[in-house]
Protein backbone atom coordinates (compact mmCIF):
# COMPACT_ATOMS: atom_id res chain seq x y z
CA UNK A 1 0.00 0.00 0.00
CA UNK A 2 1.09 3.49 -0.65
CA UNK A 3 2.64 5.31 2.29
CA UNK A 4 0.05 8.07 1.84
CA UNK A 5 -2.82 5.56 2.21
CA UNK A 6 -1.43 4.20 5.50
CA UNK A 7 -1.13 7.75 6.76
CA UNK A 8 -4.86 8.51 6.05
CA UNK A 9 -6.06 5.32 7.79
CA UNK A 10 -3.98 6.10 10.85
CA UNK A 11 -5.37 9.66 11.13
CA UNK A 12 -8.96 8.41 10.97
CA UNK A 13 -8.38 5.93 13.81
CA UNK A 14 -6.76 8.55 16.01
CA UNK A 15 -9.78 10.95 15.42
CA UNK A 16 -12.31 8.32 16.47
CA UNK A 17 -10.43 7.50 19.67
CA UNK A 18 -10.22 11.19 20.55
CA UNK A 19 -13.99 11.87 19.99
CA UNK A 20 -15.19 9.13 22.40
CA UNK A 21 -13.46 10.52 25.51
CA UNK A 22 -14.75 14.01 24.66
CA UNK A 23 -18.35 12.84 24.59
CA UNK A 24 -17.93 10.94 27.86
CA UNK A 25 -16.40 13.99 29.47
CA UNK A 26 -19.40 16.17 28.45
CA UNK A 27 -21.89 13.61 29.82
CA UNK A 28 -20.06 13.45 33.10
CA UNK A 29 -19.80 17.24 33.47
CA UNK A 30 -23.46 18.10 32.50
CA UNK A 31 -25.29 16.64 35.57
CA UNK A 32 -22.95 18.53 37.87
CA UNK A 33 -23.83 21.83 36.17
CA UNK A 34 -27.63 21.14 36.23
CA UNK A 35 -27.76 20.11 39.90
CA UNK A 36 -26.43 23.46 40.98
CA UNK A 37 -29.73 25.06 39.90
CA UNK A 38 -31.79 23.05 42.46
CA UNK A 39 -29.39 22.87 45.40
CA UNK A 40 -31.38 25.62 47.26
CA UNK A 41 -34.76 23.82 46.96
CA UNK A 42 -36.03 21.47 49.67
CA UNK A 43 -37.45 18.59 47.65
CA UNK A 44 -37.63 16.07 50.47
CA UNK A 45 -41.17 17.13 51.53
CA UNK A 46 -42.53 17.86 48.05
CA UNK A 47 -45.03 15.01 48.11
CA UNK A 48 -48.37 16.52 47.06
CA UNK A 49 -51.38 14.71 48.56
CA UNK A 50 -54.88 15.71 49.70
CA UNK A 51 -53.58 15.83 53.29
CA UNK A 52 -50.79 18.34 52.77
CA UNK A 53 -52.28 20.26 49.83
CA UNK A 54 -53.01 23.30 51.92
CA UNK A 55 -49.60 23.30 53.55
CA UNK A 56 -47.63 23.28 50.31
CA UNK A 57 -49.82 25.64 48.24
CA UNK A 58 -51.27 28.68 50.02
CA UNK A 59 -54.27 29.90 47.97
CA UNK A 60 -55.89 32.05 50.66
CA UNK A 61 -54.82 35.28 48.98
CA UNK A 62 -54.76 33.97 45.45
CA UNK A 63 -57.24 36.58 44.15
CA UNK A 64 -55.21 39.40 45.69
CA UNK A 65 -52.11 38.44 43.75
CA UNK A 66 -53.58 39.39 40.43
CA UNK A 67 -56.41 41.66 39.38
CA UNK A 68 -58.54 39.95 36.74
CA UNK A 69 -61.08 42.78 36.51
CA UNK A 70 -59.89 43.94 33.11
CA UNK A 71 -59.24 40.46 31.75
CA UNK A 72 -62.08 38.21 32.85
CA UNK A 73 -65.20 38.55 30.69
CA UNK A 74 -68.37 39.80 32.39
CA UNK A 75 -71.28 37.39 32.13
CA UNK A 76 -74.84 38.50 32.83
CA UNK A 77 -76.99 36.05 34.72
CA UNK A 78 -79.73 34.56 32.62
CA UNK A 79 -78.22 35.32 29.22
CA UNK A 80 -76.60 31.92 28.65
CA UNK A 81 -78.69 29.02 27.44
CA UNK A 82 -78.20 25.78 29.41
CA UNK A 83 -76.22 23.02 27.73
CA UNK A 84 -78.57 20.23 26.60
CA UNK A 85 -78.04 16.96 28.42
CA UNK A 86 -78.69 14.83 25.38
CA UNK A 87 -77.20 15.91 22.04
CA UNK A 88 -80.04 14.09 20.32
CA UNK A 89 -82.50 16.58 21.83
CA UNK A 90 -81.11 19.38 19.67
CA UNK A 91 -83.60 20.35 16.94
CA UNK A 92 -82.73 19.65 13.39
CA UNK A 93 -81.94 22.80 11.46
CA UNK A 94 -84.28 21.68 8.76
CA UNK A 95 -87.23 21.09 11.10
CA UNK A 96 -89.64 23.70 12.44
CA UNK A 97 -88.77 24.90 15.91
CA UNK A 98 -91.25 26.11 18.51
CA UNK A 99 -92.41 29.62 17.80
CA UNK A 100 -90.67 29.75 14.41
CA UNK A 101 -92.91 28.49 11.60
CA UNK A 102 -91.18 26.89 8.68
CA UNK A 103 -91.44 28.99 5.55
CA UNK A 104 -93.27 27.35 2.68
CA UNK A 105 -92.63 28.16 -0.95
CA UNK A 106 -95.37 30.23 -2.55
CA UNK A 107 -97.94 28.28 -4.41
CA UNK A 108 -100.88 29.60 -6.35
CA UNK A 109 -102.88 26.36 -5.97
CA UNK A 110 -102.40 25.97 -2.20
CA UNK A 111 -105.22 26.24 0.37
CA UNK A 112 -106.30 29.71 1.43
CA UNK A 113 -105.44 30.37 5.12
CA UNK A 114 -108.41 31.10 7.40
CA UNK A 115 -109.24 34.71 8.16
CA UNK A 116 -108.08 35.95 11.57
CA UNK A 117 -110.66 35.74 14.34
CA UNK A 118 -111.76 39.17 15.63
CA UNK A 119 -110.57 39.99 19.14
CA UNK A 120 -114.11 40.38 20.42
CA UNK A 121 -114.97 36.85 19.28
CA UNK A 122 -112.20 35.16 21.21
CA UNK A 123 -112.87 33.39 24.53
CA UNK A 124 -111.95 35.43 27.58
CA UNK A 125 -109.00 33.22 28.53
CA UNK A 126 -107.31 34.07 25.22
CA UNK A 127 -107.92 37.79 25.57
CA UNK A 128 -107.46 37.97 29.33
CA UNK A 129 -105.63 36.22 32.14
CA UNK A 130 -107.51 33.38 33.83
CA UNK A 131 -106.22 32.30 37.24
CA UNK A 132 -108.39 29.71 38.88
CA UNK A 133 -111.90 31.18 38.95
CA UNK A 134 -110.69 34.79 38.49
CA UNK A 135 -110.62 36.50 35.08
CA UNK A 136 -108.39 39.58 34.62
CA UNK A 137 -109.21 41.70 31.57
CA UNK A 138 -107.77 45.03 32.70
CA UNK A 139 -106.61 47.36 29.91
CA UNK A 140 -107.29 44.79 27.18
CA UNK A 141 -108.88 47.24 24.70
CA UNK A 142 -112.26 45.51 25.05
CA UNK A 143 -115.45 47.01 23.66
CA UNK A 144 -117.71 44.24 24.95
CA UNK A 145 -117.61 41.83 27.86
CA UNK A 146 -116.12 38.58 26.52
CA UNK A 147 -117.62 35.13 26.98
CA UNK A 148 -116.66 34.01 30.48
CA UNK A 149 -116.02 30.49 31.81
CA UNK A 150 -119.07 29.11 33.65
CA UNK A 151 -117.21 28.87 36.97
CA UNK A 152 -116.02 32.52 36.99
CA UNK A 153 -116.12 33.99 40.49
CA UNK A 154 -114.26 37.31 40.05
CA UNK A 155 -114.18 39.48 36.93
CA UNK A 156 -111.84 42.46 36.55
CA UNK A 157 -112.38 44.37 33.30
CA UNK A 158 -111.13 47.84 34.23
CA UNK A 159 -109.67 50.48 31.89
CA UNK A 160 -111.35 49.29 28.71
CA UNK A 161 -113.81 50.78 26.19
CA UNK A 162 -116.88 48.76 27.13
CA UNK A 163 -119.95 50.82 26.22
CA UNK A 164 -122.87 48.69 27.42
CA UNK A 165 -123.75 45.71 29.59
CA UNK A 166 -126.24 43.23 28.19
CA UNK A 167 -128.27 40.70 30.14
CA UNK A 168 -126.65 37.88 28.17
CA UNK A 169 -123.13 38.94 29.22
CA UNK A 170 -123.46 37.22 32.60
CA UNK A 171 -126.14 34.65 31.82
CA UNK A 172 -125.69 31.41 33.78
CA UNK A 173 -122.76 32.65 35.90
CA UNK A 174 -124.24 31.58 39.23
CA UNK A 175 -120.88 31.67 41.06
CA UNK A 176 -119.99 35.23 40.11
CA UNK A 177 -119.33 37.24 43.29
CA UNK A 178 -117.49 40.36 42.10
CA UNK A 179 -117.74 42.42 38.93
CA UNK A 180 -115.32 45.32 38.50
CA UNK A 181 -115.98 47.44 35.42
CA UNK A 182 -114.26 50.61 36.63
CA UNK A 183 -113.06 53.21 34.13
CA UNK A 184 -114.95 52.17 31.02
CA UNK A 185 -117.43 53.98 28.78
CA UNK A 186 -120.62 52.24 29.95
CA UNK A 187 -123.61 54.46 29.17
CA UNK A 188 -126.38 51.93 29.80
CA UNK A 189 -127.01 48.46 31.22
CA UNK A 190 -129.94 46.13 30.73
CA UNK A 191 -132.38 46.07 33.64
CA UNK A 192 -131.62 42.37 34.22
CA UNK A 193 -127.88 42.57 33.56
CA UNK A 194 -127.08 41.88 37.25
CA UNK A 195 -130.41 41.03 38.91
CA UNK A 196 -130.28 37.33 38.07
CA UNK A 197 -126.84 36.72 39.57
CA UNK A 198 -127.60 34.90 42.86
CA UNK A 199 -124.05 35.12 44.31
CA UNK A 200 -123.12 38.68 43.32
CA UNK A 201 -121.84 40.63 46.33
CA UNK A 202 -119.73 43.44 44.83
CA UNK A 203 -120.59 45.54 41.80
CA UNK A 204 -118.04 48.24 40.94
CA UNK A 205 -119.02 50.71 38.22
CA UNK A 206 -117.12 53.94 39.00
CA UNK A 207 -115.89 56.30 36.28
CA UNK A 208 -118.38 55.41 33.58
CA UNK A 209 -121.23 57.24 31.81
CA UNK A 210 -124.28 55.64 33.40
CA UNK A 211 -127.48 57.69 33.53
CA UNK A 212 -129.57 54.96 35.18
CA UNK A 213 -128.86 52.22 37.68
CA UNK A 214 -130.07 48.70 36.78
CA UNK A 215 -131.90 46.48 39.23
CA UNK A 216 -129.63 44.76 41.73
CA UNK A 217 -129.71 41.25 43.21
CA UNK A 218 -130.61 40.88 46.90
CA UNK A 219 -127.21 39.34 47.58
CA UNK A 220 -125.39 42.63 46.91
CA UNK A 221 -123.14 43.88 49.72
CA UNK A 222 -121.19 46.67 48.01
CA UNK A 223 -122.28 48.99 45.22
CA UNK A 224 -119.85 51.58 43.88
CA UNK A 225 -121.22 53.80 41.10
CA UNK A 226 -119.17 56.94 41.74
CA UNK A 227 -118.29 59.41 38.99
CA UNK A 228 -121.19 58.69 36.67
CA UNK A 229 -124.13 60.80 35.42
CA UNK A 230 -126.95 59.27 37.42
CA UNK A 231 -129.80 61.66 38.35
CA UNK A 232 -132.45 60.85 40.93
CA UNK A 233 -134.77 59.90 38.06
CA UNK A 234 -132.26 57.20 37.13
CA UNK A 235 -133.00 55.28 40.35
CA UNK A 236 -136.03 53.05 40.69
CA UNK A 237 -138.40 54.03 43.51
CA UNK A 238 -137.25 52.41 46.76
CA UNK A 239 -134.40 50.82 44.85
CA UNK A 240 -132.44 49.78 47.97
CA UNK A 241 -135.24 48.89 50.42
CA UNK A 242 -135.14 45.12 49.90
CA UNK A 243 -131.35 44.82 49.76
CA UNK A 244 -131.00 43.42 53.29
CA UNK A 245 -127.28 42.68 52.89
CA UNK A 246 -126.20 46.01 51.42
CA UNK A 247 -123.45 47.60 53.56
CA UNK A 248 -121.63 50.03 51.25
CA UNK A 249 -123.51 52.38 48.93
CA UNK A 250 -121.27 54.88 47.12
CA UNK A 251 -122.99 57.24 44.68
CA UNK A 252 -120.79 60.33 44.98
CA UNK A 253 -120.09 62.63 42.02
CA UNK A 254 -123.38 62.05 40.24
CA UNK A 255 -126.47 64.23 39.65
CA UNK A 256 -128.74 63.15 42.50
CA UNK A 257 -131.32 65.63 43.79
CA UNK A 258 -132.29 63.76 46.97
CA UNK A 259 -131.15 60.93 49.21
CA UNK A 260 -132.55 57.62 47.99
CA UNK A 261 -134.83 56.27 50.72
CA UNK A 262 -135.63 54.02 52.42
CA UNK A 263 -132.19 52.67 53.23
CA UNK A 264 -131.73 49.13 54.59
CA UNK A 265 -130.78 48.63 58.24
CA UNK A 266 -127.66 46.74 57.13
CA UNK A 267 -126.11 49.88 55.60
CA UNK A 268 -122.79 50.96 57.14
CA UNK A 269 -121.39 53.51 54.66
CA UNK A 270 -123.29 56.01 52.50
CA UNK A 271 -121.30 58.32 50.22
CA UNK A 272 -123.34 60.99 48.41
CA UNK A 273 -120.88 63.87 48.25
CA UNK A 274 -120.67 66.17 45.24
CA UNK A 275 -124.27 65.78 44.09
CA UNK A 276 -127.15 68.29 43.96
CA UNK A 277 -128.95 67.34 47.19
CA UNK A 278 -130.72 70.34 48.75
CA UNK A 279 -133.16 68.88 51.27
CA UNK A 280 -134.08 65.76 53.23
CA UNK A 281 -137.03 64.35 55.17
CA UNK A 282 -137.07 63.86 58.91
CA UNK A 283 -137.28 60.10 58.44
CA UNK A 284 -134.43 59.90 55.94
CA UNK A 285 -132.22 58.00 58.39
CA UNK A 286 -134.36 57.64 61.52
CA UNK A 287 -137.93 56.67 62.34
CA UNK A 288 -139.50 59.89 63.55
CA UNK A 289 -142.12 57.88 65.50
CA UNK A 290 -139.54 55.89 67.47
CA UNK A 291 -137.50 58.30 69.58
CA UNK A 292 -135.59 55.42 71.16
CA UNK A 293 -134.22 54.10 67.90
CA UNK A 294 -130.44 53.72 67.62
CA UNK A 295 -129.03 52.90 64.24
CA UNK A 296 -125.54 51.77 65.21
CA UNK A 297 -124.44 50.28 61.86
CA UNK A 298 -124.66 53.49 59.82
CA UNK A 299 -121.52 55.33 60.97
CA UNK A 300 -120.23 56.81 57.71
CA UNK A 301 -122.43 59.35 55.90
CA UNK A 302 -120.88 61.89 53.55
CA UNK A 303 -122.97 64.76 52.22
CA UNK A 304 -120.22 67.31 51.71
CA UNK A 305 -120.18 69.07 48.37
CA UNK A 306 -123.99 69.33 48.26
CA UNK A 307 -126.01 72.59 48.54
CA UNK A 308 -127.76 71.40 51.71
CA UNK A 309 -127.59 72.92 55.18
CA UNK A 310 -127.67 69.93 57.54
CA UNK A 311 -128.42 72.08 60.57
CA UNK A 312 -131.95 72.60 59.23
CA UNK A 313 -132.82 68.92 59.66
CA UNK A 314 -131.76 67.88 63.18
CA UNK A 315 -134.51 65.27 63.53
CA UNK A 316 -133.28 63.43 60.45
CA UNK A 317 -130.24 61.93 62.16
CA UNK A 318 -130.95 61.81 65.91
CA UNK A 319 -130.64 58.01 65.85
CA UNK A 320 -127.19 57.94 64.26
CA UNK A 321 -124.00 57.30 66.26
CA UNK A 322 -122.24 60.06 64.26
CA UNK A 323 -123.32 63.20 62.47
CA UNK A 324 -123.10 63.21 58.68
CA UNK A 325 -120.16 64.96 57.06
CA UNK A 326 -121.31 68.17 55.41
CA UNK A 327 -122.23 71.84 55.93
CA UNK A 328 -123.96 72.82 59.17
CA UNK A 329 -124.16 76.57 58.70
Amino acid sequence: MCPLGWLGVASMCLGTLWAVPAQERRKAEKPKADLTLYENLDLDNYDLTLDNYGEILDLSNYEELYDYGDVAPKIEVGTLAPRPKDPKSLPDRGETTAGTPKLQPPSGAGPVPPAPIPRQGLPSCLLCLCLGTSVYCDDADLEHIPALPPDTTYLYARFNRIGAVRASDFSGLEKLRRIDLSSNSISWADADAFRLLPSLQELLLPENRLTALPELPRSIVRLDARLNRIPSAGLRPEAFRDLKQLQFLHLSDNQLDFIPVPLPESLRSLHLQNNNIQTMHEDTFCDSQDQGQIRRALEDIRLDGNPINLSLFPNAFFCLPRLPTGRFS
